[in-house]
């Protein structure tokens, strides 16, 4: 006699294991985009979830069945204030990994930022940063993002790397040490038009089921004592259960980055092109106040919550076009 299987999740539902609760909730970018350019480039930003509106826009998509008319579209908005470059991280390369040779940071950074960050002689530094370009193979640029410039009541900033690629180690170094202690809108590292890819934690839906955290089906109504777990852990060799059985537990507050998501939008409060914010403000959120951008589609985590924004990885078109915006409907 046969022993009965489990009813099997849906298809791709594997596809992130374990699924358990983010250790920050500051999203960590592993991987970079190549450049193919002379000219040093910053490959990312950070803003924070404010809401969602309705994009109204003439589809400029070619070879599809909308192209030409109008398009009305889900559209998310992040608040996006300045970033502040604190310092500067140089990496070595060997079989066994990346390894920073150097940590060179700005001066008169604020008190909330300089906090986390450990500072040593800036001129001995220099002149060792300088020396050891024989061995750096990556320039990165330390990255601080203040909530309280988005409106928010947060006091600690997130501190953060991002790629800087273009060039040579030399002038990678030099475009970043002449952002030291400025700071970056926007604008400067993305434009209207662009597309990037999110990271961000998941909202959190705490315990659940194998049902609804793995797509499971349901057993009929005649199934013996349960109806809404797994008909069976597994067989009876080998005498464990593997990790491939859909079970109970944590679902939400995971760290995923979605790709390919188009800047529809992109503008400041204080312009009157587009009007952003809803009577009373976004919900859990307020007014928008400063400059934000528009992404086309949905984006991973709940309202107030770090996104930060990567230079696209992947289907990199060959060119860019600026969206022919008809309205924003909030």
């Amino acid at each position: 006699m046969g022993h009965r299987r489990h009813s099997a999740p849906r298809r791709g539902s594997l596809a992130y294991l374990p699924r358990g609760r983010a250790k920050s909730m500051e999203a960590r970018i592993r991987a970079w985009p190549k450049v193919n350019s002379d000219e040093p480039k910053l490959l990312a930003h950070a803003g924070f979830k404010a809401g969602c509106v309705q994009i109204v826009n003439i589809d400029d998509r070619e070879k599809t069945p909308n192209h030409g008319k109008q398009l009305v579209s889900l559209g998310t908005v992040i608040v996006t204030p300045p970033i502040l470059i604190a310092g500067i991280r140089g990496y070595s390369k060997d079989p066994d990994g990346k390894h920073a040779q150097f940590d060179l940071y700005a001066d008169n950074l604020p008190k909330n930022v300089s906090q986390f960050l450990k500072s040593k002689n800036k001129e001995e530094l220099l002149e060792y940063s300088e020396k050891a370009f024989k061995k750096i193979k990556e320039i990165y640029a330390i990255i601080a993002v203040m909530p309280q410039n988005a409106g928010l009541e947060q006091k600690k900033p997130y501190v953060f790397e991002a790629s800087v690629k273009g060039g040579d180690v030399k002038k990678q170094f030099t475009f970043v040490k002449e952002l030291l202690g400025k700071e970056v809108k926007i604008d400067q590292v993305f434009e209207a038009g662009t597309t990037v890819d999110t990271a961000a934690i998941t909202k959190g839906k705490g315990w659940e089921g194998p049902i609804t955290r793995w797509g499971v089906k349901r057993k009929q109504h005649k199934s013996r004592k349960s109806v809404r777990e797994v008909g069976s852990l597994g067989p009876i060799s080998p005498q464990y259960v593997m990790y491939t059985v859909p079970r109970a537990g944590q679902r939400g507050l995971h760290q995923r980055t979605e790709y390919d998501k188009r800047i529809m939008v992109m503008d400041n409060t204080e312009n009157i092109k587009y009007r952003i914010n809803p009577k009373g403000g976004f919900k859990h959120f307020g007014n928008v106040n400063g400059d934000f951008i528009i992404l086309r589609g949905s984006v991973p985590g709940t309202y107030n919550r770090l996104i930060k924004l990567r230079s696209q990885m992947r289907n990199i078109p060959k060119k860019i076009t600026k969206p022919n915006i008809l309205e924003v409907v909030v």
